[in-house]
C-alpha cells in the first residue's frame, strides 16, 4: 500500500507539536543553536525525524501504518502512543532510516511520538512531539471495484464510488489513471450510483483484449473537495482473462456462449415474460453464489406475482436490481419455448451449473430483442452508451 510522502511533519528537539519549528531567525543570526536540546543531546540540533503520510494542514492520514523517517543519522527506537498509552508498535528498518508501525492509526486521535537516534556525528539524541490524525468527517474516499493481482472479464470497467458529493470532479478525475499493456483508447465518465452517490467509471472504447495487463492508480492525497480532503493513494494491478461472451436472444429463447471467439454452446433459456421483460443490452457479471433465496418482495413484486424461492441454485448476478442467470427447474419444459420469468434468465439445472462454472466477474452478457435498456448505473451498463456520449461524461472535456 503506497504511502504519501510529499508532505512531512518535521519534529525537532524544541518541537512540542507536529508543526513545531526551531529557534527564530534572530537567534540564528546571533549564533545560537537553531534548536534547543534535550538533556544529554549535545550539539545535535540539526537532527530531525519526520512522520508520514500527511495531508494539507499537517494532519496525519488515518487508517494507514505510520512511517517515521530520520533526517540525519539512524533511528535506535521509536515509540508512538495514543489515548490511554496504547502503543502502535513497530520496527526500525535494517538501515535505521525508517520506522513503520505495526498497527494503523485511528481517525481523529492524538498521538505522542518519542524517538531515540544516533546522528551521523555519533551523537545520541532524543526527539519527541505530538500530532493528530484526520477525522472521518474531514475526508472523502472512493470505493473501487478491482482487487490487486486479480483476473477479470473483458467487459469490466474500473469504477469508483465516492462516499461524499464531489464538488470538483475535474480535480478528482485528474488524479485517477488507468494504463494498460497493450495500450487502449479509454475514458472516464461520471454518473450517479443507484444510491445517489457520485460515481465515475473508466472503460475502453472496445472490450479489453484477453491477457491485457491493467494498472489503476488513484492518488487523492491532498485533493481538496470543498471543506474535505482526499487521503487515498492506491495502485492496483490486474489482468484481463478469457473473452467469455454470452448473447441472450429473448425471441429465440436461447443463450449463445463463446470463449475467445469460439462458440461453446447455445443453451435453451426462459427470459422475462410480458411486463417483466429482461433488461435489454449488455450487463456484466457482478458475482456468483451457488445457492440463494429469491424473495420477490426485495425487488418490489407483490400480490399474485409474488414468490419466495428458498434455494435457487447456480446464481450469476448481472445487475444490483436483481437480474440473475440461474437454474429454474420449476420451468422445465418451457426453456426455448416460452419466456416465463420475472426478468431473470432461467435454464435447466445442468445448464446453469455449466454456465456458473464458466463465467467470471466482468464477463459480458448481452440481451437482444427485449424492451427497456439496462441503465448505465445498474451494475456496469457502460457498454450501452455510445462512445461519443460516454466521452462527454468526462469532467475534463
Amino acid at each position: 500500500m503506497a504511502l504519501a510522502t510529499a508532505a512531512l511533519l518535521t519534529l525537532t528537539a524544541c518541537s512540542q507539536s507536529a508543526s513545531g519549528t526551531a529557534a527564530d531567525d534572530n537567534d540564528k543570526a546571533q549564533g545560537s543553536s537553531p534548536t534547543t536540546r534535550d538533556p544529554g543531546d549535545g550539539e545535535a540540533g540539526a537532527a530531525t525525524v519526520t512522520v508520514s503520510p500527511v495531508v494539507n494542514g499537517g494532519k496525519v492520514i488515518a487508517d494507514e501504518p505510520l512511517v517515521v523517517t530520520a533526517g540525519d543519522g539512524r533511528l535506535a527506537s521509536v515509540t508512538v502512543t495514543g489515548p490511554g498509552g496504547k502503543d502502535l508498535g513497530g520496527e526500525v528498518s535494517a538501515d535505521g532510516r525508517t520506522w513503520s508501525s505495526s498497527h494503523d492509526t485511528a481517525y481523529g486521535t492524538a498521538y505522542t511520538l518519542k524517538a531515540q537516534l544516533t546522528t551521523s556525528d555519533g551523537e545520541k539524541v532524543s526527539r519527541s512531539s505530538s500530532f493528530k490524525t484526520v477525522r472521518k468527517d474531514e475526508i472523502f474516499v472512493g470505493t473501487y471495484n478491482v482487487s490487486p493481482n486479480s483476473t477479470v472479464g473483458v467487459a469490466l470497467p474500473v469504477s469508483v464510488v465516492f462516499n461524499k458529493p464531489i464538488q470538483d470532479k475535474a480535480a478528482v478525475e485528474r488524479k485517477l489513471k488507468v494504463t494498460s499493456s497493450p495500450a487502449v483508447e479509454g475514458a472516464w465518465s461520471w454518473m450517479k450510483d443507484r444510491d445517489g452517490k457520485d460515481r465515475v467509471d473508466f472503460r475502453p472504447k472496445e472490450y479489453w483484449k484477453p491477457g491485457t495487463q491493467v494498472k489503476f492508480t488513484m492518488d487523492l492525497v491532498g485533493v481538496e473537495n470543498g471543506d474535505l480532503v482526499g487521503t487515498q493513494q492506491r495502485e492496483i494491478d490486474f489482468t484481463i482473462g478469457k473473452a467469455v461472451v454470452s448473447t441472450v436472444d429473448v425471441v429465440k429463447k436461447t443463450m449463445t456462449v463463446s470463449e475467445n471467439g469460439k462458440v461453446l454452446r447455445t443453451l435453451r433459456i426462459s427470459a422475462g415474460k410480458e411486463t417483466f421483460e429482461t433488461w435489454n443490452g449488455t450487463m456484466v457479471v457482478l458475482s456468483k453464489v451457488p445457492t440463494i433465496r429469491m424473495n420477490s418482495a426485495t425487488v418490489g413484486i407483490f400480490g399474485p406475482e409474488a414468490y419466495d424461492l428458498g434455494s435457487v441454485k447456480w446464481d450469476v448476478q448481472l445487475t444490483p436490481s436483481g437480474t440473475y442467470a440461474h437454474a429454474a427447474p420449476w420451468n422445465e419444459g418451457l426453456f426455448g419455448v416460452v419466456n416465463s420469468s420475472h426478468g431473470c434468465i432461467g435454464m435447466s439445472t445442468a445448464d446453469a451449473k455449466w454456465f456458473y462454472d464458466l463465467v467470471d466477474y466482468g464477463d459480458p452478457v448481452t440481451v437482444v430483442k427485449s424492451t427497456d435498456p439496462v441503465a448505465v448505473n445498474n451494475g456496469y451498463g457502460a457498454w450501452n452508451v455510445g462512445w461519443d456520449a460516454w466521452q462527454k461524461g468526462s469532467a475534463l472535456k
